[in-house]
């Protein structure tokens, strides 16, 4: 399998991959390293780290939908 540059990954300001939503539907399942973009809400990441990282999801998306004054 071979990835795309913005389809399959990016790199952060830190200079790291970080792997695409997009990614890991084609992958198909958890990791569970708790990646960013995970979309199976962490299922096979351990607890307390999998609550933490839905938590923080949560809270993230919360702000991107809040309205500009």
């Amino acid at each position: 399998m071979s990835l795309l540059k913005q389809t399959d990954y990016y790199f952060n300001p830190d200079g790291r991959m970080v792997f695409t939503r997009s990614y890991h539907l084609d992958r198909g399942y958890c990791c569970g390293n708790g990646c960013k973009h995970c979309p199976f809400d962490y299922i096979n990441v351990n607890e307390p780290r999998r609550t933490l990282l839905i938590a923080n999801n949560n809270k993230s998306e919360g702000e991107q939908q809040k309205p500009r004054d």
